[in-house]
């Protein structure tokens, strides 16, 4: 018979689980989601780049032989999505894994490479690009097409520990977001890879990557019979509060600056509660 959606949570999310978690800001979650969730996810994946969003982008180069295609905050808009993000196992994984309460959606995002993309992501954090502070969050990176070993996310292993280092384009490497010397700048990791405890697992539909918005990380491209989407889902939970930017965030919440004061929980009808421990 079938798992059960509790007891695919309780199978994949041990106490190991969650302490390579804190302790790493990356896991592995093997098998989490079945056949017709994952069905579901390609549906609106497709969807979603047959009909992109204002707030889509390409971000490979006009002469790279792929595609590198993102959009972002979709679930509202897209029915296949926001049922996959409020009846799947993520947002009960999500608490788990960051020991909160409650649990709210912080936003989705789609990444496609198609076949034959050079377009590498280099290495980053997610959070500094972001509107937020606290360190109760996860981020969900999930396959719906084989992702071979060339073509994984990589993590540096603890890096999610701090510091909080400079966010720049990933085209041509500047410092949009925070000013020019206000953060470290990223070591270059891939000159010196030995160097730094990278972490990162090839993986099949149904599982998925959970790290940290702020665990450094970064992919290749993909080879000419691979297509590579993924859907990630960034969650937030208890310790989490608004910490609004002089500059535009990626993404962007717009008017949420005058509605939502600095230092609030994210209490807006943007950040929907998907899971919470009082029902």
């Amino acid at each position: 018979m079938a798992e059960s959606l509790n007891e695919r949570i309780a199978r994949a999310v041990t106490p190991q689980l969650i302490d390579d978690f804190r302790r790493d800001g990356a896991v592995c979650v093997r098998q989490i989601f079945n056949a017709d969730e994952i069905e579901l996810l390609r549906a609106g994946i497709e969807r979603n780049i047959a009909s992109p969003s204002p707030r889509a982008k390409v971000a490979s180069r006009p002469d790279d032989p792929g595609w590198f295609f993102e959009d972002f905050c979709n679930w509202s808009e897209i029915d296949a999505y926001r049922r996959f993000i409020f009846d799947s196992a993520a947002p009960a994984v999500a608490a788990a894994l960051t020991g909160s309460e409650t649990v709210r959606l912080y936003h989705d995002h789609l990444l496609v490479k198609e076949p034959n993309t050079r377009q590498r992501t280099p290495w980053h954090q997610d959070q500094p690009y972001y509107n937020i502070s606290g360190g109760d969050n996860v981020s969900m990176w999930i396959p719906v097409d084989p992702v071979a070993h060339a073509s994984r996310l990589e993590f540096v292993a603890g890096s999610h520990l701090g510091p909080w280092l400079m966010p720049r384009t990933f085209m041509d490497n500047q410092a949009k977001w925070f000013p020019e010397g206000s953060l470290a700048d990223l070591p270059d990791i891939e000159a010196n890879r030995d160097a730094f405890p990278i972490i990162g697992w090839a993986l099949e539909p149904g599982d998925m990557v959970c790290f940290n918005m702020l665990t450094l990380h970064a992919s290749g491209g993909v080879g000419g019979a691979s297509r590579r989407r993924a859907f990630s889902v960034r969650f937030i939970g208890d310790d989490i509060r608004h910490a609004p930017r002089k500059w535009r965030t990626s993404p962007e919440f717009p008017g949420l600056v005058e509605t939502l004061r600095e230092g609030a929980q994210m209490e807006s009808p943007l950040f929907p509660v998907v899971w919470s421990r009082r029902g």
